[in-house]
């Protein structure tokens, strides 16, 4: 089996920068080194310096396809294998192939020639690749129908930039070098922009930087390496969900800034069980932050948290971390040990740990609170209840059978009763319990009886551990309960977060839908958000005129109003995500009117840089011409002969003729855009219309196939626009049909209209461009600039519906485009017979 070849891409950013050039260069310094080197396919595009390099080079003839009339050449995959040299010079990779070829696409031929065991060297631009065809296009504009997957160029042996800075770019385009000179300023005031340019090379290296950075995390994760490479800076920020986690995203980030390229990366360590206390608010906000300082946000899940937070750190290929000074008192970091921050510094290794005061650090600034029961009130009611009655019963059962050797029976009877007060009140219950107990125990059953004095050490020790073990089977039994409350309030909190998501995600007014299921939610009488300008946006429900609304601002946006009862702690540390949530609708919602409002202008910018790019070039055109005639006339009149005269006021006539039309065209599209096109109707015949459109193009006989029956009845039509429309018509049909296929006019009846199609048999138009063919100044991509501006079927299309008909564009079936032109009958006329129609029908 054959030893796959290697592949050798060489990526550019536009059309023009030397790739093909240098892909031959490359070939030929291989040649010279002894290497066996092909040409599998080039595409020069008639540049004289690329093309001149194809001597002294192997070249594998092509093969030849006939599509539709047309002879299409493609690279011989069966013969560049046969041949199976070293390299083989391969084009252009993204290109699709013509219909009938073994692969769809070219980079689909070389995966077969690499397989093979030939090594390849190809060239591609980074608007074909796949994941960034969206993004160039809204750089651009221009939508890109050739892609390659991301994957095949990511599989590359070698991937090379080939750069050229945006300026050269474009002096080498006004040179010539990179289109012919018909092309040169539609392409300078479009597509390479000098605006584009650079973006789309900045697009270039930020991808193959990002293909150089996942190269270097898959070679680290196969050879198992933990340490830290420092190729890029990355600062990771540890948060809590506490106040200072503001401070940290914002330090982190001017450490990765001074970098000039650091990523900063924010992650949160959530317990397994996801009970650990943070403020959902407090990280949806830093979340938020995160993305305004161009950074991610992650969460993991794990029990110790150093250990999490290093574990990511490593796997990020982290080079910082930072981490703000723990929020713990002092009295508490000496009761419970060594915090996050001294672990973390033990386990990072060779990461770099910052450690950030913030003003929350040591307990400052911290709210005060007063902890209290999990348990409601009633438990602990019925608690303290249960042990005031619980215990005398006891305490008089015990004394029945007591003995010099009961006291283990009736300690642990009294074990019991405290267990049953901590299950059904909580720790205070089960506390008093234990104390009232343990007296009891001592003056009851402890000799000497009826004393509280211990006789005997080992009773005392014995004591001891009762109330020992009482305490703390209370505070299980009320850490359970806590633990079971904070789950049930996170799995509520979950829920309505989920439905509040839910019913902004399915649409409709994402304000209003915040303001009812917070409404739903509290169970209040009713919420209403105001704007700044005291504008009620959004209500939901019917507050009482008395009633006296609790206000949480929106940001700068506006006011949240509340009426009912007042909301406790927990629920406002709820209502302040879906506040947060309300912000970011508003601002979706101002961003989505200020699309609305860009949209529109965008267009007319797109229409007038076209009108601008065109005009500038076909006015020109003409009165260049016409200038040049007349200062002839003027310099050298005298000394011309009358023939010369002659030729040169033809040429100005001429010349001001062709800018006349120009000028029409744009005031014809003028009328039908702003809807005061002037039409006189009146019934036409096709038959005496057809005749004087081929003396205005000139046809010469057998240059177009009229197939127009004279017994057609006449449609309602102004005889001037209808002239005109059909001679553009015609005119793009003969500019598009290949040589011994001319066009077809053809004339039909159909459901009270005369549909009268002109048909070529060129490439045509694909079905999602058949629309944007009639839109002003749309030359299909500005391949011919001799062609116009790009009026002619904008201004049909205008005509025809001015005089109530309709155009539309079709396929021929034999390949080609076919425009469909329809007008109805006029009501004078009869109509013939259907069966007739449709025999006439081509």
């Amino acid at each position: 089996m054959a030893v796959r070849g290697r592949l050798r891409v060489l990526l550019g950013a536009a059309p023009g920068v030397g790739k093909t050039y240098m892909m031959l260069e490359e070939g030929h310094r291989l040649h010279d080194l002894g290497k066996d080197v092909v040409i599998g396919v080039v595409e020069s595009h008639d540049r004289e310096a690329t093309a001149a390099l194809l001597d002294g080079l192997e070249l594998v003839p092509r093969r030849t396809v006939e599509h539709r009339g047309i002879t299409l050449t493609e690279m011989d995959l069966d013969a560049v294998i046969a041949r199976h040299p070293q390299i083989a010079l391969v084009d252009e990779l993204a290109h699709t192939n013509a219909p009938g070829s073994a692969n769809a696409k070219r980079w689909q031929d070389v995966e077969a020639i690499l397989a093979a065991g030939i090594d390849v060297i190809s060239t591609v631009n980074v608007q074909h690749i796949e994941s960034l065809n969206d993004v160039v296009e809204q750089i651009t504009g221009v939508p890109q129908r050739e892609t390659i997957p991301d994957s095949i160029v990511r599989s590359a042996d070698q991937i090379e930039v080939v750069d050229l800075t945006p300026q050269s770019l474009r002096d080498r385009l006004a040179d010539g070098q990179v289109y012919p000179a018909t092309r040169i300023d539609a392409a300078l005031s479009n597509y390479f922009r000098l605006g584009n340019l650079t973006a789309l090379r900045e697009l270039t290296l930020v991808w193959l930087a990002d293909e150089v950075d996942s190269s270097l995390q898959r070679y680290r994760a196969e050879h198992g390496i933990e340490e830290k490479w420092e190729a890029r800076e990355r600062v990771v920020v540890a948060l809590t969900g506490g106040p200072e986690g503001e401070t940290l995203l914002r330090r982190g980030a001017r450490v990765a800034a001074r970098s000039g390229s650091g990523e900063l990366l924010a992650v949160h360590v959530a317990s397994q069980d996801g009970l650990r206390e943070a403020d959902p608010a407090s990280l949806a906000a830093q979340r938020k932050l995160v993305e305004e300082l161009g950074g991610s946000y992650h969460q993991v899940i794990g029990t110790d948290i150093p250990e999490a937070l290093v574990a990511f750190a490593r796997a990020s290929n982290a080079t910082q971390l930072v981490i703000g000074v723990s929020r713990r008192s002092r009295l508490t970091a000496f009761l419970t040990g060594s915090g996050v921050g001294a672990t973390v510094i033990r386990a990072s290794g060779d990461i770099d740990v910052h450690i950030v005061s913030h003003a929350s650090a040591g307990g400052r600034n911290l709210p005060k609170f007063r902890r209290t029961g999990a348990l409601s009130v009633r438990r602990r009611v019925y608690g303290f209840a249960l042990a005031l009655i619980a215990g005398p019963v006891l305490t008089l059962l015990l004394t029945q059978i007591r003995s010099s050797d009961s006291l283990t029976a009736e300690a642990l009877s009294y074990q019991l009763l405290v267990v049953v007060v901590a299950l059904v009140g909580g720790i205070w219950p089960a506390l008093f319990a234990a104390v009232l107990s343990g007296l009891t125990l001592d003056f009851v059953f402890v000799s000497p009886y009826n004393t509280l004095t211990i006789g005997r050490p080992t009773h005392l020790i014995a004591l001891g551990l009762y109330i020992v073990i009482a305490v703390l089977v209370s505070v299980v039994v009320d850490q359970s309960a806590r633990r079971t409350r904070s789950a049930a309030r996170a799995a509520a909190e979950s829920e309505l977060l989920v439905t509040i998501a839910g019913s902004v995600i399915r649409g409709g007014d994402a304000v209003q839908s915040l303001v009812s299921r917070t409404r739903e939610a509290f169970g209040l009488q009713a919420v209403r958000f105001t704007a700044d300008d005291g504008k009620v946006e959004s209500v939901d429900g019917e507050p009482r005129p008395d009633a006296v609304p609790t206000r949480i601002p929106v940001g700068s946006r506006g006011t949240l109003e509340l009426f009912g009862d007042d909301l406790q702690a927990a629920d406002r540390r709820l209502l302040s995500v879906i506040v947060i949530q309300l912000e970011a609708a508003l601002e979706h919602a101002d961003l989505s009117t200020a699309a609305q409002e860009v949209g529109p202008l965008e267009a007319t910018d797109r229409v007038r840089t076209a009108l601008l790019a065109a005009v500038g070039h076909d006015l020109r055109r003409p009165l260049a011409a016409a200038t040049a005639a007349v200062t002839s006339l003027r310099s050298a009149g005298s000394r011309l002969s009358a023939k010369d005269k002659t030729e040169l006021l033809d040429t100005a006539e001429v010349s001001l003729r062709n800018l006349a039309d120009l000028l029409t065209n744009l005031l014809d599209v003028s009328r039908v855009q702003a809807g005061v096109l002037a039409v006189s109707l009146q019934p036409v015949d096709l038959e005496d219309l057809i005749p004087p459109v081929l003396d205005e193009l000139s046809v010469k006989p057998g240059e177009v196939i009229v197939d127009v029956s004279d017994t057609l009845p006449p449609v309602t039509a102004d005889p001037v626009l209808l002239r005109r429309a059909i001679v553009n018509l015609l005119s793009n049909a003969l500019r598009y049909s290949p040589p011994g296929r001319p066009p077809r006019v053809s004339a039909s009846t159909f459901s009270g209209h005369v549909e009268l199609r002109v048909s070529d048999h060129g490439p045509g138009v694909p079905d999602d461009r058949k629309e944007e063919i009639f839109h002003p100044f749309q030359r299909m991509g500005d391949t011919d600039n001799t062609a116009g501006i790009g009026l002619g079927l904008a201004l049909t299309k205008g005509f025809v519906e001015g005089m109530g008909g309709t155009l539309a564009a079709e396929d021929t079936p034999a390949g080609g485009l076919t425009m469909v032109l329809a007008l109805p009958i006029d009501p004078s006329g009869q109509p013939e017979d259907s069966s007739d129609a449709a025999a006439r029908d081509v």
